[in-house]
């Protein structure tokens, strides 16, 4: 979807009469009828339908990958093979082409992976949670959203450089469990340099102090002081003096040594007032802080279509709704990618 919006022309194939898992995570549902799960990830594509283990189908996935740019797949390993469609030898034979395979495990593991199996393994949920609560899982499945953007990336990377790469080069491999590891980046290098494994923090952090949740007099609030002058600018400004002149606190390392003793203090302050008079007393002083708001509200200010979702992070554009399962199949049969020469062909789903 981000190729997609980026102006990439996409064709999504899809398993005849179920398609992409997706289609039926739900309710909700539109009121066509798509699942809002399916339509978060897949506007900016064309859909058709079509047997792998069919002559005539196979005909025009190889049709479709020999004048593609870019194939992206989630197959198990020998899956394609089984249907007679061998990467490295598409590769080989179409020397502008970018092949990214996305699993689980890598691309030698035959285990399917799923975001909450992937996020217990790597341990995301072991740190996620209250501290003496049970491992959480996170509430969006991010383990999925950073591969694809990983996978984007890397993408990219390869086709910057295709004219001067190598076939392995143009062979990408991504991976759930990959992307998962790479994202722990300070947690994993906490446990590294510390020997110590890495614990459970509920909504603090483990290198910096005041950085954590607080409940105000009405509704809660996150202050995350990040340096020295930020955290003299938070005291001075909530009005606790005595803190901000402790000199024993001027280092980050300093109140990471008294983090009960600050949290407790803070946590007494800010339930005399509202959130909304901490905030802009705080914001006044340039200290970052913000209200937990819940989606709805949230979704005010990053206004979501029913219909075509999240806006795009990526200054990116947005052409075409999520399609219905085969919406294109009979005009990708006939014309494949030239398909996307004829706007006019599109005019059912042109957004």
């Amino acid at each position: 979807m981000m190729l997609g919006d980026l102006g990439a022309s996409v064709i999504k194939v899809e398993r005849p009469g179920i398609g992409d898992d997706t289609r039926g995570w739900g309710p909700p549902f539109g009121d066509d009828g798509q699942a809002a799960y399916f339509k978060s990830i897949n506007r900016n594509k064309l859909s058709v339908a079509l047997e792998f283990g069919d002559p005539t189908d196979q005909a025009v996935v190889r049709a479709l990958v020999n004048d593609a740019d870019i194939v992206v797949d989630n197959f198990l390993p020998h899956v394609l093979s089984r249907y007679g469609i061998d990467k490295g030898a598409e590769l080989a034979r179409n020397t502008r082409l970018i092949w990214c395979t996305i699993s689980g495990f890598g691309a030698d593991s035959d285990r399917p992976g799923y975001d909450f199996v992937v996020q217990a393994e790597s341990g995301w949920m072991s740190i996620t949670g209250p501290e003496s609560g049970p491992p959480m899982k996170t509430g969006v499945a991010l383990v999925d959203v950073m591969t694809g953007k990983d996978a984007t990336i890397a993408v990219l990377a390869a086709l910057a450089a295709r004219e001067r790469g190598t076939l392995s080069d143009r062979q990408l491999n991504i991976s759930l469990a990959g992307s998962a590891a790479a994202a722990l980046v300070n947690v994993a290098q906490n446990v590294a340099v510390s020997g110590n494994d890495a614990k459970r923090w509920g909504n603090a952090h483990p290198n910096l102090v005041p950085y954590q949740l607080f409940a105000a007099a009405d509704r809660d609030i996150v202050i995350a002081v990040g340096s020295d002058a930020q955290w003299v600018a938070a005291m001075n400004a909530l009005g606790l003096l005595h803190l901000a002149n402790d000199e024993t606190l001027r280092t980050n390392a300093g109140r990471l040594a008294h983090r009960a003793r600050i949290v407790s203090a803070l946590a007494e302050h800010l339930r005399t007032h509202s959130a909304r008079h901490w905030m802009r007393t705080l914001q006044s002083a340039r200290v970052p802080c913000g209200l937990v708001r819940s989606v709805r509200e949230a979704l005010v200010d990053i206004p979501a279509s029913p219909e075509r979702g999240m806006p795009p992070a990526t200054n990116g554009t947005i052409r075409y709704a999520p399609p219905h399962l085969n919406e294109h199949g009979e005009i990708i049969r006939k014309y494949h990618w030239s398909v996307f020469d004829d706007l006019p062909i599109l005019a059912q789903t042109d957004v």
